[in-house]
């Protein structure tokens, strides 16, 4: 559909008044009609595009905020995992237990955005293992703005074990 520009015949002649000439109706011109009255031919129409939009709106902004929540606590998982690492790999450092005991710590300071997949506490597990490397994984769920929507957040840290050699 082109755009047209409204239009009104209106009637006009010339007058002289104090020096000045001005228009008054005598003679047939084109004119353009006020914005506000042309604009007026479309009330209403407002509402509707709302209506029909702001749903979508909401959707994309929970959405965004779903996905930052995700990264959040993405992020959080990595620096439990990297908590546990660094407490089990130094030299004479924490047990296993200890370095998961350290990241739960440091998961329950972080005020929740890291929820358990089953059971009481996000899982930390810590391995040492044979080749002088110490790994540890947390597993947990993002906190949940969606109904429905289980985002569940895995994240590994590893490190070798310090260890004292002696010079030959």
């Amino acid at each position: 559909m082109p755009f047209r520009v409204a239009l009104r015949l209106v009637t006009v002649r010339p007058c002289r008044t104090a020096g000045r000439t001005r228009m008054a109706p005598n003679r047939t011109v084109p004119v353009r009609l006020s914005r506000l009255r042309r604009f007026r031919l479309d009330r209403g129409a407002n509402p509707v595009e709302l209506a029909i939009l702001l749903p979508l709106i909401l959707l994309m902004l929970i959405a965004s905020i779903q996905a930052a929540v995700y990264f959040l606590a993405r992020a959080v998982a990595l620096n439990a995992a990297q908590v546990a690492v660094t407490s089990a790999r130094t030299l004479e450092g924490d047990s296993a237990a200890v370095a998961e005991q350290k990241a739960l710590d440091f998961i329950a300071a972080t005020a929740g955005w890291l929820t358990p997949v089953n059971g009481t506490d996000p899982a930390v597990v810590v391995k040492d293992e044979a080749a002088g490397e110490v790994t540890a994984t947390v597993t947990g769920k993002a906190l949940q703005l969606v109904p429905g929507l289980n985002l569940t957040v895995r994240q590994t840290a590893r490190g070798p074990i310090e260890r004292f050699v002696p010079e030959e």
